[in-house]
């Protein structure tokens, strides 16, 4: 029989698991600020020194060359590197704004990715890109989200629901064999796959740094320090430009359906409800509008229409649409 524990003791162990948590996320951030310098700090020493031989030798091969001139020219190079403009003869030539280009750099810069390799170079692209971003960005964020929840639909609840029902399998054991499924199909057609091509196309890419891309990109990180289709013909490079756009938003609706689905496992519900607010209890929350007197408050409280039509689907609940915890 469960001991049922006083409530003070309840927001007792719920703050103390929470800032346990956050603890644990700055030892995280520390340790991986701790590695990256152990693993990197002698590999840009090295290529620091590289770079100084490099310079003097070239200095002492061109006696005509004044270092001031060279330290001047590369100064210039950098900064037209910086806007995605290049020096070599052979991408001189091309534009980061041409339609695909521009589609590229808008897919990049509503979902957040942010490749940093193209920007704005005039001050009305950059004033564009202010308020096309305010806009944009929940925009996306908002279709994002309804593709997702009307493809966790027919993706995850119908397949666990038609397993659970059909096969007689306990719910919660077939939503997280469903969501490791899901999980390996959205590595092998987005990561493993798509790193196999990229590193076909590309050719100077190892299949290391094709899979380093990939996440990259659809983890929205976007260093910027890889990227696709820059040493090809214009009209490949267009096609190639458009197809990796797509890839973009695809890859990124995928990750979503994966981590929504897994979101939604009783067994990481339980896991996150440790460390929620100990106040988080449905008498304490307040409301964020105040009460209108032509409502009551069982009108105001009653779920919205789509709501009250979900309710009869498996494994939904009305506050987190998550699956029934397994009762075995």
């Amino acid at each position: 029989m469960a001991v049922e524990l006083p409530g003070s003791v309840r927001k007792f162990c719920r703050t103390r698991a929470f800032w346990i948590l956050v603890a644990s996320y700055i030892g995280y951030i520390t340790l991986g600020s701790v590695v990256l310098m152990a693993l990197e700090m002698p590999r840009e020493t090295e290529l620091r020194e590289q770079l100084r031989t490099l310079r003097d030798t070239f200095l002492d091969s061109n006696q005509c060359v004044q270092g001031d001139v060279l330290e001047s020219f590369i100064e210039k190079v950098l900064f037209a590197k910086k806007y995605g403009v290049s020096a070599l003869d052979e991408r001189s030539l091309e534009s980061n704004y041409d339609f695909t280009s521009s589609l590229f750099f808008v897919s990049a810069f509503l979902t957040t990715t942010g490749y940093g390799e193209t920007v704005p170079i005039s001050d009305g692209g950059k004033l564009f890109c202010i308020f096309y971003c305010m806009l944009g960005v929940p925009l996306t964020l908002l279709i994002f989200a309804c593709l997702v929840q009307r493809l966790m639909v027919f993706v995850t609840r119908r397949p666990v629901h038609y397993v659970h029902t059909r096969w007689g399998y306990a719910a919660g054991r077939v939503a997280v064999l469903h969501a490791l499924l899901l999980g390996a199909l959205m590595i092998t057609f987005f990561f493993i796959i798509p790193a196999a091509i990229y590193t076909a196309m590309e050719g100077d890419w190892s299949f290391l740094e094709s899979l380093y891309f990939c996440f990259i990109s659809l983890s929205t990180i976007g260093l910027g320090d890889y990227i696709p289709g820059k040493t090809r013909s214009q009209a490949v490079r267009q096609a190639y430009e458009f197809g990796t756009s797509c890839y973009l938003i695809l890859g990124l609706i995928g990750m979503l359906l994966v981590l929504e689905t897994f979101w939604e496992l009783p067994g990481i519900q339980r896991f996150v409800k440790i460390f929620r607010s100990p106040w988080e209890t449905q008498e304490g929350k307040l409301t964020v509008l105040p009460m209108d007197d032509s409502l009551s408050r069982e009108e105001l409280a009653a779920p919205a229409p789509w709501e009250d039509k979900n309710q009869g689907e498996p494994f939904y609940t009305q506050s987190s649409a998550s699956y029934m915890p397994d009762k075995h």
